[in-house]
């Protein structure tokens, strides 16, 4: 592309704060309260009335409630949030043809055709707004320009900008704007102010000969956004029609958990016929035909190539979005055809090897292979919930260290997971950890049961600990108590808890026992075993 060349100009619709937003609409929970959503302990998304009050991004969770105890906390989930913005995306599609989800919460789609359609943009972008709130209930803000990058800067402040006067609107934004979500970009902008450049137009103006030496290719990805031209090479292409795959569903697909156990095998079926001809996609069509002859679409923009998993979760969500969606037009059958198109592909002679073994080098072994075909085996008897491996996460409790997660889905620790925790249980932790934790009553040798104080000392020498599956038992040895302080920050809310380490003396099976028991200051029953040591 050369330098005066431009970009597509393309309309997106934005809808803010979307995580927080389909948390907040799936608990009924009222926009007026403020809400956060948090992955490993930090916060990712909240509100307005949250920002309001004090709350931003990265915050740790412990600074986010003590800033505002009243602060309702979700959990980051990917499918909730595309499955509920199904409902955006129909409605922007009942207007406009040809919309492409760049990711849950933002849609981006051609504009010259419904401009003229509307009788120019501003009309346009006034009644998708209007239409968009009537029909999904979600707040949005939608803006025009040319490119991608431009066009959802534009959004993000509800205007329209001129034809051919991207970089220029570009140009006074902070360098900043370049680090969006995914982008892996936090590194180069903050190199680029250490250096002096604060803002996207003194960055355009560097050479892009100087930039490549400087910063490599993703530096040089990032100059052609500041300047206002196209975020992808020139290379692109649209694919033959032989590399689309069709899967006949019999019996129909009706449920998530089918639908996402199929899109496993046709993403790789997918994936490795692009790899066949070096290719890559960065825009998947996913088509999908009811047993009532109804046609379901939706086409899936994706910034780097995708992988066997990311085609796949797509499938998932999209799936989740067709089925289960809140409002708007279900399915009346199940599907009995299901197409993925890639409607956009890139060359793949960049992509590591990595990309294409489905995984790193360390992990693509024959064993692998040979126990991954095991557990998918397994999965199909017994259904795709029933496989599932550990993942290591960060946590205080025994029960907060470990996830569970499906046999296919990534296997990626939260971020912090190794961080230091405060008042984290010193190891090593309990062989089995209990879903419920099991009524206990630890005795001093008067027969009272003990209690911690407010200096973390137990009222007496633990003598005997009486498990929910048999009499007292002598303790052997001990250590602790380990102090867990909870919702110290909310009054009349606060309370203590305590673990203890116990060896008990041989039950009726002859075995000394070792445990993890918990104390809590509220509650009945006080002591509780959360676990058991091998």
């Amino acid at each position: 592309m050369s330098r005066g060349s431009q970009p597509p100009r393309l309309l997106v619709l934005w809808c803010p704060d979307w995580p927080v937003a389909a948390a907040a609409a799936e608990a009924g929970l009222p926009v007026t309260e403020p809400a956060a959503v948090l992955a490993a302990n930090r916060v990712v998304a909240c509100s307005a009335v949250a920002r309001a009050a004090g709350i931003r991004r990265g915050m740790r969770r412990r600074e986010a409630q003590y800033r505002c105890p009243e602060l309702a906390v979700f959990a980051e989930d990917d499918d909730r949030d595309a499955r509920l913005f199904e409902t955006v995306t129909t409605a922007v599609e009942e207007l406009i043809v040809g919309v492409e989800v760049v990711r849950p919460g933002v849609v981006a789609v051609p504009v010259a055709g419904a401009s003229r359609y509307f009788g120019g943009e501003r009309p346009l972008l006034e009644r998708l707004v209007d239409h968009v709130s009537v029909r999904s209930g979600a707040e949005c803000q939608v803006g025009v320009s040319e490119g991608l990058f431009a066009a959802t800067l534009a959004a993000h402040r509800a205007r329209p900008v001129p034809a051919g006067t991207a970089a220029e609107f570009l140009a006074p934004l902070g360098v900043q704007e370049l680090d969006r979500p995914g982008s892996g970009r936090g590194e180069l902008v903050d190199l680029l102010r250490r250096l002096g450049i604060r803002t996207l137009g003194a960055f355009a103006q560097l050479s892009e000969r100087d930039v490549l030496a400087r910063f490599g290719a993703d530096g040089v990805l990032a100059h052609r956004l500041a300047s206002g031209r196209d975020e992808r090479p020139p290379g692109r292409r649209r694919p033959a029609p032989d590399l689309a795959v069709t899967e006949m569903c019999d019996p129909p697909l009706e449920r998530v958990d089918a639908a996402a156990f199929l899109a496993r095998t046709l993403a790789n079926r997918f994936h490795e016929g692009l790899a066949a001809r070096g290719l890559a996609c960065t825009r998947l069509g996913i088509h999908a035909t009811t047993e009532h002859g109804e046609e379901l679409g939706r086409s899936w923009r994706c910034a780097e190539p995708l992988t066997p998993d990311g085609i796949a979760d797509r499938v998932r969500w999209q799936f989740e979005g067709w089925l289960t969606r809140g409002r708007g037009r279900t399915p009346t059958s199940g599907v009995t055809v299901l197409r993925l198109e890639p409607e956009e592909t890139v060359e793949g002679s960049a992509l590591q090897l990595g990309l294409w073994a489905g995984g790193s080098g360390a992990e693509h072994t024959p064993e692998a292979d040979k126990a991954a075909r095991a557990l998918v085996h397994v999965q199909g008897l017994i259904g795709p919930e029933g496989v599932c491996t550990a993942v290591f996460d960060g946590g205080r409790s025994p029960a907060e260290q470990v996830r569970f997660v499906r046999w296919g889905d990534r296997r990626t620790p939260a971020e912090g997971h190794d961080a230091p925790w405060p008042e984290r249980l010193p190891g090593p932790s309990p062989a089995t950890v209990f879903d419920e934790p099991q009524p206990a009553v630890v005795a001093g040798e008067d027969g009272r049961q003990l209690d911690v104080t407010d200096r973390h000392r137990l009222t007496a020498w633990p003598w005997t600990v009486e498990l929910g599956d048999g009499g007292p038992r002598r303790v052997r040895n001990w250590a602790g108590p380990w102090p867990v302080t909870a919702r110290w920050w909310v009054p009349g809310d606060r309370g203590r808890c305590a673990r203890l380490q116990v060896v008990l003396d041989s039950g009726e099976g002859g075995q000394p026992l070792a445990a993890l028991l918990r104390w809590q200051e509220r509650g009945d029953p006080k002591w509780t075993v959360e676990g058991v040591y091998d």
